[in-house]
C-alpha cells in the first residue's frame, strides 16, 4: 500500500487489494499533504490510472506498482491493508504499520499489530483525512511502535524460518535423510525459536 518516510521516510502503501477504492487513495495522499517533512511512495495497483488519485503533493509519488522490500529497508512508516505477507515483510525490516484491514485474514492480522503494538489499526468506515493524519503521526513519534517492530524483527531472524522451511521440505521429498534440520529440536520437532506473532 504506502511507506512514509521523514524526507527520504517512506510511506509505502500497495493498495493491489484495494483496487478501484480511489477515495482510500485520495485520503492518504490528502493526510500528507499537512506533513510536508515526509515522503510518500503510493502503489496503487494495476486497476488504478494513478492519475485517478487528483494532484498530489511534491513529497508524493504515486505509481502503479512499487519494488516494496527495497522501499521498507528505508521507509519509518508501511501502510497496508494489513495482509499478512507485507505486514511480515515490514516487520523484518523493524518497520511499525498503519493497517487499514480490509476482508479475508486481514481483520486478525491487524488484530495482532494492535495486541502487540507493532503499529496502529483503523477500519475503512473510521478513515478520514484527519484520522489518517493523526495515526501516522502518532506511530512515527511514539517510540513504542519501532521498538515492537524490531523486536519482532529479531525474532523472526533468530527463527531462521526460511531455512528450516527449507529443510522440512527436502527431508519431506526424501533430499535430506535424518534429522539434519538446524534450528530444530533433536527429533525433528519446532525450534524453540518460534515467532511470538
Amino acid at each position: 500500500m504506502g511507506t512514509i518516510n521523514r524526507r527520504a521516510t517512506d510511506l509505502r502503501f500497495n493498495g493491489t487489494i484495494l483496487n478501484g477504492r480511489v477515495d482510500v487513495f485520495q485520503t492518504i495522499v490528502a493526510a500528507l499533504v499537512k506533513n510536508k517533512n515526509l515522503q510518500l511512495v503510493l502503489s496503487v495497483g494495476d486497476q488504478v490510472d494513478p492519475k485517478r488519485i487528483g494532484p498530489v503533493p511534491s513529497n508524493a509519488i504515486v505509481v502503479k506498482r512499487a519494488p516494496q522490500l527495497e522501499l521498507l529497508k528505508q521507509a519509518s512508516v508501511c501502510i497496508t491493508h494489513a495482509g499478512l505477507n507485507t505486514v511480515l515483510e515490514s516487520l523484518v525490516q523493524g518497520v511499525p504499520q498503519v493497517a487499514i484491514p480490509i476482508t479475508y485474514d486481514q481483520p486478525g492480522v491487524a488484530a495482532r499489530i494492535a495486541h502487540k503494538k507493532t503499529g496502529v489499526v483503523t477500519s475503512l468506515d473510521k478513515l478520514t483525512t484527519h484520522r489518517f493524519a493523526f495515526l501516522i503521526n502518532e506511530v512515527l513519534t511514539n517510540p513504542t511502535y519501532r521498538e515492537n517492530a524490531r523486536r519482532l524483527q529479531k525474532a523472526i531472524t533468530e527463527a531462521n524460518g526460511l531455512s528450516v522451511a527449507a529443510d522440512v521440505i527436502e527431508e519431506s521429498l526424501g533430499a535430506r535423510k535424518g534429522n539434519d534440520r538446524s534450528g530444530l529440536g533433536p527429533e525433528g520437532e519446532g525450534s524453540t525459536n518460534s515467532i511470538p506473532f
